[in-house]
């Protein structure tokens, strides 16, 4: 029988497909991609996905040793940095890598105790990790979207 950590370390990870496959056929000139009048690009929707997967990672399952400066967290807007390829999907994927680090950690019991954020108050941790899954698919889909429909703006 599976712990709850693998069983739900499992169900993110089949959920993070939707944005993990996404990566692997980017060009970079996708990440100038909006749609419409969308404020946000490619490039800082995958950098916002890495952002918010380390503050999980530090602030919600207590990595002490999660270094993030959440610039798309900060800036709340798409400043036109987010244009290397490499270096983004590097991000994306060290923000993959620090979460399942810290989430393999957990305990049975880990995940009935309660943490509070401003962002979204007092949370069990299960219930806390089904806002970065849905986060994630929410962004992935906005992506996938913007990929196939967008158009490169400056």
């Amino acid at each position: 029988m599976k712990t709850k950590t693998e069983t739900l370390l499992e169900l993110w990870l089949e959920a993070r497909t939707r944005f993990s496959n996404l990566l692997d056929d980017l060009s970079a000139e996708d990440l100038k991609k909006r749609l419409g009048t969308s404020p946000n690009s490619v490039g800082f929707l995958i950098r916002h996905i890495g952002d918010v997967e380390l503050l999980f990672a530090k602030n919600v399952f207590g990595d002490s040793g999660v270094r993030v400066v959440a610039k798309t967290v900060i800036a709340q807007k798409d400043t036109g940095e987010w244009t290397n390829l490499e270096e983004i999907k590097a991000y994306a994927a060290d923000s993959l890598e620090q979460l399942k680090a810290i989430v393999e950690k957990q305990s049975d019991a880990d995940w009935e105790s309660i943490i509070t954020t401003k962002e979204f108050g007092a949370k069990t941790k299960a219930e806390a990790f089904g806002r970065i899954i849905s986060h994630t698919t929410y962004h992935a889909g906005q992506l996938a979207i913007i990929k196939k429909y967008g158009e490169v703006r400056n």
